[in-house]
């Protein structure tokens, strides 16, 4: 096979220049040497590997299942005796990974079994949609490769298109710096009864990770010099994979129930906007780097074939039906955005923010979202997405500062959405969110600026796993947010999740909270807890 050369190499910095932005992004022949930078296979043709080479575990990654259709559900695992080294410590050759599915945990009577290859070229990473199943069931699963059998897993299919399930109960979570603390949120998360789990970006970080792995300062082992440099090759976020894969409260939780993931901006680069990067890069250099992120992105997560990259494109919005009782439509609103305006950060609003062909989610998706709505028949309308969707104020003076990276930012994309919400008649619209490393629980308004307008629906934002470390519940802007943003329920800025029980006639959202995370060990308590009824928008007591 020929040797490809690694992304950021000097031949691709210099084919870049040479082609120019747009010939570049356009040209066969740089198209091809894109897709070298990440080592995409027009083919996966490595010869067959003995299982009896694996002389050591290679589940010790574990298991996932996500996006559950009536009779399908994908899983997933990566085989990786040394997950610490490129490569996985696998030969490079191609496995043959049987898999297995059943109703019972003891797997008495097998539902459904198959084979799936893990290819080098894929990282060893296996993709199994596994279908002929029975909506709304639990399902185990587990794959065996040679003489080594994986932990097992739980996942659970959706309803039959035209059910009416009397209940759906999924958790939200996000943002988990692997340097921050323990990701003891996720081993109460595994211990909750959910259907799914919605995980609404910054699933890695790409900071180093010193040798002592940052916040949780480990005493008994010391993590290789790999992960003590940003994320910017294919092989650098790989690794990252599998560090975090390698936490056991993560593991259980994936184990315990499927996830739907989308991604915010770490599993890149800190706040990018499309082709724009943090930093005074290139955006052809970017897009290198972007495409080696989004093909370890899917490498690692339980997603269909729809998902599968294109050099540095990647398809990540799609919707969930969850019979006639929900229409999750889960949004990507990093890569079709417009840049940040006035340089990112909080800024004053003005002419260019506030520019109406401003986009955060792109044109394409925006329809998509907006003629979903129109055609959606559920009683329960949500929005799994990444940055703040309401307005929120960083002061009660009349100068008063939005983030330019939320939906602040972008507020004639926001309100083309809230209009196309309101044109479908869309029924009990609720937006779920995470980034900000807080609890928060917003009404929707008609008109953000004046807090008498009509309430549209509901936002529940949910704090991270660890990024920001321990937190407290009362941070310093608490009063001054609340005061400034009236349609503000709830803020807390504390780790840990939501839980979301949802039936036909309303929504119960429960606001857990751990007290500390730069600490193992830390008990979960429910902050707080809100209702939204059938037909009437926004928060009301539980």
């Amino acid at each position: 096979m020929t040797q490809s050369p690694p992304a950021h190499s000097p031949e691709l910095r210099a084919a870049a220049r040479h082609f120019g932005r747009r010939g570049f992004l356009t040209a066969t022949g740089a198209a091809t040497a894109l897709a070298f930078a990440v080592h995409l296979p027009q083919a996966a043709h490595a010869a067959e590997g003995s299982a009896r080479s694996l002389p050591d575990d290679p589940f010790t990654l574990g298991v996932a299942s996500g996006d559950p259709l009536p009779d399908s559900v994908v899983l997933w695992t990566r085989l990786a005796p040394s997950p610490y080294e490129p490569g996985n410590g696998m030969p490079r050759a191609r496995f043959t990974v049987e898999w297995e599915i059943a109703e019972d945990e003891r797997f008495a009577e097998v539902t459904a079994r198959g084979q799936a290859a893990a290819h080098p070229e894929f990282n060893h990473t296996v993709h199994v949609e596994a279908g002929g199943l029975r909506p709304e069931r639990f399902y185990h699963y587990r794959f065996r490769v040679g003489t080594w059998t994986s932990p097992v897993g739980r996942t659970r299919t959706a309803p039959a298109a035209g059910a009416d399930p009397a209940r759906l109960r999924f958790g939200l979570v996000s943002c988990q710096q692997y340097t921050d603390g323990y990701w003891t949120a996720h081993k109460h998360l595994a211990e909750e009864d959910l259907d799914l789990v919605f995980h609404l970006g910054d699933y890695l970080y790409e900071y180093p990770v010193d040798s002592a792995g940052g916040s949780r300062a480990y005493t008994d082992r010391t993590l290789p010099a790999v992960f003590a440099r940003e994320t910017e090759t294919l092989t650098d976020y790989r690794l990252r994979y599998a560090l975090y894969r390698s936490d056991p409260d993560l593991r259980a939780a994936h184990a315990a129930h499927p996830f739907v993931v989308t991604w915010d901006d770490h599993e890149a680069d800190n706040n990018y906007a499309g082709d724009t990067p943090e930093d005074d890069v290139p955006p052809e250099e970017f897009l290198i780097r972007r495409a080696s992120a989004y093909r370890a992105y899917w490498e690692n997560q339980p997603l269909r074939a729809p998902q599968h990259p294109s050099g540095h494109d990647m398809r990540l919005y799609r919707r969930l039906h969850f019979g006639r009782l929900a229409q999750f439509d889960v949004l990507d609103t990093r890569q079709y955005r417009s840049d940040q305006a006035y340089g990112d950060g909080w800024q004053r609003p003005g002419p260019d923010s506030e520019n109406p062909s401003r986009t955060l989610t792109g044109g394409s998706q925006e329809r998509w979202l907006l003629d979903g709505w129109r055609s959606s028949t559920a009683r329960w309308n949500l929005v799994p997405q990444q940055v703040t969707f309401a307005q929120r104020r960083n002061s009660t003076a009349k100068d008063y500062e939005l983030s330019m990276d939320a939906w602040d930012g972008y507020p004639a994309s926001r309100s083309r959405v809230l209009d196309g919400a309101a044109s479908a008649d869309v029924r009990n619209l609720v937006v779920l969110t995470g980034d900000v490393h807080v609890h928060y629980a917003f009404d929707l308004k008609a008109d953000f600026d004046d807090p008498d307008s009509r309430t549209v629906g509901a936002e529940l934002v949910t704090t991270s796993i660890s990024s920001g470390k321990d937190g407290t519940e009362r941070p310093g802007d608490w009063e001054t947010y609340m005061a400034a943003n009236p349609h503000m329920r709830f803020y807390d800025g504390r780790r840990g999740y939501v839980t979301v029980d949802l039936e036909p006639s309303r929504a119960r959202a429960d606001f857990k909270t751990v007290p500390y995370v730069t600490s193992p060990g830390a008990g979960l308590t429910t902050a707080a807890s809100f209702a939204i009824e059938d037909g009437r928008p926004g928060l009301h007591d539980a």
